[in-house]
């Protein structure tokens, strides 16, 4: 890990004030770093703060309901106390996300070219002509066919593949230093999946971005990250390199993250589940927020919070049993 991170996350709190009075406690004290030409993943359930956060780098959460306090430092900024004005200016350049689902995330009404040439200009100016060739290209770039055509093409005359494609073009646009993707394999078939992470390693090593890669799947982790965070209701619960993490995990939630994927060399009558339910974030319980669900529990567990300690270099674990080798032996 670089000494000097290309961004930054300290002590990251979200929460969310309803209309009711309720406030939910979304991401709680997180803390994370990506250097310069890196890819983390941030693994994790539904509804455990991996976009949220995302979306709070980015500077996209309703400012009316979300409160956010801890800072984000990027490329010399903190993006929690930088002015619209200049949050504008580094998104779709600096700093680019591929949402969750291209097919609301891409405006129906607009050409995919106009959409993409609409960013180009936004943030590098120039004739709409030489735009207009950029876009052409970063579209042969993702691999769409014959790019002259299709950059005239709405989005609804395109394949989910190839909406997604687009979504990484438009990404990709003006060569961002970091980009954000939001589950970019969701609802893809194996093979586009697998033509979309291979996209992703050649983008990456063609122009060194750093990559967040949010996804609650750990096979495409396995195949294209660096290191790993896993979230669990809102919280960091473990850190590590990829290759440590799967080979050693030293949170509950990460073994049974792991014990739940199917395996071709172990037949089972019944796949691994993790038993129980998410607590609910607007009355985080006091200890542990996995207590509830973990079949290593102690009563020490459920009094305070547990601390994110290192259990060896550069692997962190949220738990006080840590290590579990012998727990889970």
């Amino acid at each position: 890990m670089s000494a000097s991170p290309l961004i930054e996350i300290s002590d990251l709190r979200i929460r969310f004030h309803g209309d009711d009075g309720r406030v939910t406690h979304a991401v709680d004290s997180v803390d994370l770093s990506v250097a310069n030409g890196a890819t983390l993943g941030l693994v994790g359930e539904s509804g455990c703060g991996k976009s949220v956060t995302s979306l709070a780098i980015m500077g996209l959460l309703p400012k009316q309901s979300a409160e956010i306090t801890g800072s984000i430092r990027f490329d010399g900024f903190d993006l929690l106390k930088t002015p619209d004005q200049t949050l504008r200016d580094l998104r779709g350049n600096r700093l680019a996300m591929i949402f969750q689902e291209p097919m609301t995330s891409l405006n129906p009404s607009f050409t995919i070219g106009d959409q993409i040439i609409e960013t180009i200009l936004r943030h590098r100016g120039g004739s709409r002509k030489s735009a207009r060739d950029r876009a052409i290209e970063l579209l042969r770039r993702v691999h769409i066919p014959s790019p002259e055509r299709r950059i005239d093409e709405y989005p609804h005359k395109l394949s989910g593949g190839m909406r997604q494609r687009v979504m990484i073009a438009m990404a990709l646009a003006c060569d961002p230093r970091l980009l954000i993707a939001d589950e970019p394999t969701t609802a893809l078939d194996v093979t586009l999946q697998a033509q979309i992470l291979e996209l992703m390693r050649e983008l990456k090593a063609a122009s060194g971005a750093a990559i967040i890669l949010i996804t609650h799947d750990l096979g495409v982790v396995a195949e294209v990250c660096d290191e790993v965070a896993v979230m669990y209701a809102g919280e960091i619960v473990e850190r590590a390199p990829v290759d440590e993490l799967f080979a050693t995990p030293q949170h509950p939630y990460t073994v049974g993250l792991l014990g739940s994927i199917p395996r071709l060399d172990h037949r089972a009558e019944q796949l691994a589940t993790i038993e129980g339910m998410v607590p609910n974030m607007a009355q985080p319980p006091a200890g542990c927020r996995f207590a509830a669900r973990c079949p290593f529990v102690l009563d020490a567990c459920t009094k305070a919070p547990p601390p994110l300690v290192e259990i060896s270099s550069g692997h962190l674990s949220r738990c006080i049993r840590a290590p579990l080798e012998l727990l889970v032996s």
